[in-house]
């Protein structure tokens, strides 16, 4: 466990914790990494290295779709984090797997030390996130925890791929993780082959929230996925990204910056009408001419929005024909 500065919490909940971390099983399923000397397992994250119990048995899932990897790969988390509002257990409809319990639902931007402490994980979660050493290292204090890949530098950037073979080396879960990736990328490659008007071509991934436009530069996961894809991100957008941001801000002076080969837009709490009504959004040259696509199925834009497996597939299956469709000849 990676030790920083203390943080007071319930004696009953450290006392349970520190018990379950002492007495996880040494064996995983799966592979694993290398093997710590009290019969762990070794993760490097973006911090460096932590040792988490081999068989852990309390999970909370803080990161964004750390949950739903976790469930993919067998392990019911017993506190999970709701990042896109979905209610209940905070799984969306894109996800095949379910809990047997529901977890405790935590908070996201503002984690809840004291409900996470409670809860007395063996194991927390959080791969997906602002990636803030000092909500790291709190966590650590209650429990190992385990951030971002090494290499990660933007907030909420860890790509699907990555919280998979992460979340998959904490959980030993390694051979399944593997076979999750391997999967997914087989059918991104045939997507691709499916759809070779996308080569070549731009694209602008923009969202409408608050009455605010805003697009998102490499390192979003939006953006990755269609990159993915064969397309580029608009120099237009991109080259106003600053570092570690995964989006801009478009004043109404740039709002032109959108205009692509692709433009594909959603709005954030609010229906597609604040985008398919907005004068400038529909005055861009790509709206116009039909290449503007807009994601108004809640649903549809969550799992995009997810960079999960479940999620991603979801998106390949579902968006990718309404992105291909305005740009076949």
């Amino acid at each position: 466990m990676r030790i920083s500065r203390s943080l007071t919490l319930p004696a009953a909940a450290l006392a349970f914790a520190l018990t379950l971390t002492a007495c996880s099983s040494d064996a995983g399923d799966g592979g694993s990494s290398d093997s710590a000397e009290s019969g762990g397992i070794v993760v490097t994250d973006m911090f460096g290295e932590v040792e988490v119990p081999s068989n852990p048995q309390r999970v909370v899932a803080l990161g964004w779709s750390d949950a739903e990897t976790a469930l993919a790969l067998g392990v019911q988390p017993v506190g999970a984090s709701d990042w896109l509002g979905v209610g209940g257990n905070g799984l969306g409809p894109w996800v095949d797997e379910s809990y047997d319990t529901d977890p405790a639902i935590v908070g996201t931007f503002d984690v809840d030390l004291e409900s996470v402490a409670a809860l007395a994980p063996d194991l927390i979660l959080w791969t997906r996130s602002t990636n803030d050493k000092a909500v790291y290292d709190d966590l650590s204090d209650i429990a190992p925890t385990v951030a971002a890949p090494p290499g990660t530098d933007v907030a909420y950037g860890t790509t699907w791929d990555g919280q998979t073979e992460i979340v998959a080396q904490a959980l030993g879960k390694i051979d399944e993780g593997k076979k999750l990736v391997d999967d997914t990328k087989a059918q991104f490659d045939e997507t691709v082959a499916a759809n070779p008007e996308f080569a070549g071509k731009t694209v602008a991934v923009g969202t409408l929230y608050s009455g605010q436009v805003g697009a998102y530069v490499q390192g979003d996961t939006r953006v990755d996925f269609l990159e993915s894809l064969g397309l580029t991100n608009t120099p237009a957008v991109q080259d106003l990204a600053e570092p570690g941001a995964f989006s801009i801000e478009l004043s109404e002076e740039n709002i032109a910056a959108l205009d692509a080969d692709l433009t594909v837009m959603f709005p954030i709490g609010t229906g597609p009408e604040v985008i398919t009504d907005n004068p400038s959004i529909q005055g861009l040259p790509s709206a116009r001419d039909g290449r503007l696509v807009v994601l108004g199925d809640t649903n549809l834009s969550n799992a995009f929005s997810a960079a999960s497996v479940a999620g991603t597939r979801y998106a390949l299956e579902n968006a990718v024909p309404l992105f291909a469709a305005p740009l076949k000849g």
